[in-house]
């Protein structure tokens, strides 16, 4: 790559976040369309997606070079279809769309699938946490609402007809209160399964050199 394409990286990094927003007309007019076709395919992206920039910078009265664009992306696909950047992609729940040529996309779809089953894992031990927190944060509304409750049927100002009342909501809260205890139980069962899954999962990823 030229000097000037490493000058405009950080350019063309910005412009390819913006995507469907649009690119301005300096910056349709100073980019490097070989770096940007780069970029695009380094983070996985069809060719297809000159389109998008076509179509930004047509309002410009821009139009991007097909074949600086296209040299750049093939190159930026050869740093993606890399088996590490595979296992990346996979393991932060990143889909793949299928870019890769024949002779690399076997190996890139193996690092790719361990990723995503070690995403898929973490997501399960995650799921469930946020269930417990969950769960044990309505125990403790439930709790204080059966604190609230008892001291109303204890007071001398409750009638009488409202003590029935309050007997009732007693004894619903009572109940939720066991119910709630017995799904954080089994929750928290559920997430020592996962977290024993995803540590022997890990371990082996060790072993296969991830």
């Amino acid at each position: 790559m030229t000097n000037r394409t490493f000058a405009l990286a950080g350019l063309v990094v910005l412009l390819g976040t913006a995507g469907c927003a649009g690119m301005s007309a300096d910056e349709c007019v100073v980019s490097d369309w070989h770096m940007i076709g780069f970029e695009d395919g380094a983070r996985g992206y069809s060719a297809d997606r000159l389109g998008e920039h076509r179509k930004a910078c047509s309002k410009h009265g821009v139009v991007p070079e097909f074949a600086a664009y296209r040299s750049g992306h093939a190159e930026g696909l050869r740093d993606y279809c890399q088996p590490s950047r595979g296992f990346n992609v996979g393991s932060s729940g990143g889909r793949y769309n299928g870019i890769c040529s024949a002779n690399r996309e076997a190996e890139f779809l193996d690092a790719y699938n361990s990723g995503y089953h070690l995403y898929n894992l973490r997501s399960r031990v995650n799921a469930a946490s946020a269930q417990i927190s969950s769960k044990e944060a309505e125990l403790e509304r439930t709790r204080q609402e059966i604190r609230r409750t008892e001291e109303a049927l204890i007071s001398r100002d409750t009638l009488i007809e409202d003590r029935v009342l309050l007997l009732a909501d007693l004894k619903e809260l009572s109940e939720r209160t066991g119910q709630l205890e017995a799904e954080i139980y089994v929750l928290i069962e559920e997430r020592a399964r996962h977290e024993q899954q995803l540590a022997s999962y890990q371990a082996v990823l060790a072993n296969s050199g991830y």
